[in-house]
């Protein structure tokens, strides 16, 4: 049975281009600058590009000026605190919303010039999942076939292919309505890439799954990331360390930082802290020692040991050792203290923005 689609659900991830087929926004050429050579890396190589990308809401800005770019193949992380800037950034990207200034490229297509074909290199799933109730889960994903123009004939193909992919094969008769939360989740991934899109936009795909599931996802994401770029909306910053390569941060509707996980953690700067473990009831006597050596800032307990904040760089580790084996205190365990993700994040987001409002 045929039903009809209520236009503040599915249409405005699926047939969003419609709205702006006919928009009269003049278009600034940046084709110079998209195949010419930035820091080393063709531009023609990127599967979305934002240029001053600027969005405001009753003149309040939502992101300003921001730039930044996301290249073929890559599995990218976007971070940021509530009301930083992500869903307006995603909204822009996918053609859900207009940008006031700025363009976006998608895999070289212009969001609002060139809409449909957009359309077909992207697969969206917003936060909220754009499901239709009413419909089962396989009537939903040939709905969704059919409007992203898959061919007839590779219909049922492309629907079991994402059925199966998101473990939804086994509810494939069932009511939307019916389904689990963490289902209906699985039900909005299946959406996005039943058409088999390059690029996939996923804003919190993991959101109210259970563990297990979860893990699925995760695993989904990262098979997809062999023939997909990745563009993934996420809190959950252990998500980001797992899957992503690249992240993005976004604070105050501005870019804070674009780099690896490893380009983020030197730029942090920071004393190199260590993680001292000595032998069981030697901790009084450790403590002692460590406090008093010169190239240590900081001493403090950590469970079964110390960790240690060095005063300059890591070389002046060797003083431990050296001052351990004077003192016969043995050292069973010595390891380096890296910046966890948390840690940038919330140095990136706090302390550089108190910093640039001082200035």
């Amino acid at each position: 049975m045929k039903r009809s689609l209520d236009g503040e659900t599915f249409c405005f991830i699926i047939d969003y281009q419609a709205k702006f087929a006919q928009s009269n926004r003049p278009f600034k050429d940046f084709s110079e600058k998209f195949v010419k050579k930035e820091g080393g890396t063709v531009t023609a190589e990127k599967a979305i590009v934002v240029q001053s990308l600027s969005k405001f809401y009753d003149g309040k800005p939502g992101v300003v000026d921001i730039s930044f770019s996301v290249g073929k193949g890559d599995v990218v992380g976007f971070l940021g605190p509530n009301g930083a800037g992500k869903t307006t950034t995603l909204n822009c990207i996918t053609g859900v919303l207009t940008p006031d200034s700025g363009v976006i490229q998608v895999d070289g297509h212009d969001t609002v010039e060139s809409p449909m074909e957009v359309r077909k290199r992207i697969g969206y799933l917003p936060e909220i999942a754009p499901l239709y109730p009413d419909m089962t889960v396989e009537e939903y994903l040939t709905y969704a076939a059919q409007l992203r123009d898959v061919p007839k004939n590779r219909i049922r193909e492309s629907v079991e292919r994402a059925m199966e992919a998101c473990g939804i094969t086994d509810v494939r008769k069932r009511l939307i309505r019916n389904l689990s939360k963490g289902y209906g989740q699985r039900v909005g991934i299946a959406q996005a890439i039943v058409h088999d899109p390059p690029i996939l936009i996923l804003d919190e795909p993991t959101i109210g799954l259970d563990p297990i599931q979860i893990q699925e996802i995760r695993n989904l994401i990262r098979e997809l990331s062999g023939s997909h770029t990745i563009f993934l909306s996420t809190h959950i910053l252990p998500e980001v360390t797992m899957i992503c390569n690249r992240v993005i941060i976004i604070n105050d509707g501005k870019i804070a930082a674009e780099d690896t996980l490893e380009g983020l953690t030197r730029r942090v700067k920071r004393k190199p802290d260590y993680f001292v473990r000595f032998s069981p009831g030697e901790e009084a006597e450790a403590e002692k020692f460590l406090s008093s050596l010169s190239a240590v800032e900081d001493c403090r307990r950590d469970g079964s040991g110390f960790v240690v904040t060095m005063k300059n760089d890591e070389s002046e580790v060797d003083e431990i050792v050296r001052g351990a084996v004077e003192r016969n205190l043995h050292v069973r365990e010595l390891s380096r203290q890296t910046a966890s993700l948390e840690d940038i994040f919330v140095r990136l987001t706090t302390e550089e923005t108190a910093g640039g409002e001082e200035e």
